[in-house]
C-alpha cells in the first residue's frame, strides 16, 4: 500500500470537490446498508438503496435494472442514465458484484 501526504488545505479542497460523502469509511459490507449504490455485476447493472444483507445477498429498495448507463462518468457524476427499468425491490448476489459506486442522486422512478 502507498500513502500520499497532502496539506490540510489540499485535503479540504478535495473533499469540497468530491463531496463529504466520498470520505465515509466502509469497514464491512454491512456499512453499505442505508446507502444508495450503483452496482455493476458480471452480467448487468442495478441501482437502488441497500436496506439489508441476507446471507450473500443485498436487498435493494426502489431498485432499477440499468439496461444502458450511457456515458459512465455522466451516470455517476450527474445521475443521467440512458435506459432504465424500475423494478421495485430486488436482490443482488454479492459474489456477482464487480464494483459499486455511491449513488448521490434521486433513484429513478420512471421507465426510460
Amino acid at each position: 500500500m502507498r500513502t500520499i501526504e497532502v496539506s490540510e488545505e489540499t485535503y479540504d479542497k478535495i473533499k469540497e470537490q468530491l463531496g463529504e460523502e466520498s470520505f465515509k469509511d466502509f469497514d464491512a459490507l454491512e456499512d453499505m446498508i442505508g446507502e444508495k449504490w450503483f452496482f455493476r455485476t458480471v452480467t448487468y447493472h442495478l441501482v437502488g438503496k441497500v436496506v439489508k444483507k441476507v446471507g450473500q445477498f443485498f436487498v435493494l429498495d426502489n431498485a432499477s435494472w440499468i439496461a444502458d448507463s450511457g456515458r459512465f462518468m455522466n451516470a455517476i457524476k450527474e445521475g443521467t442514465l440512458s435506459e432504465v427499468e424500475p423494478v421495485g425491490r430486488a436482490m443482488v448476489n454479492i459474489d456477482s458484484i464487480t464494483d459499486a459506486f455511491p449513488w448521490r442522486h434521486a433513484l429513478p422512478k420512471d421507465q426510460k
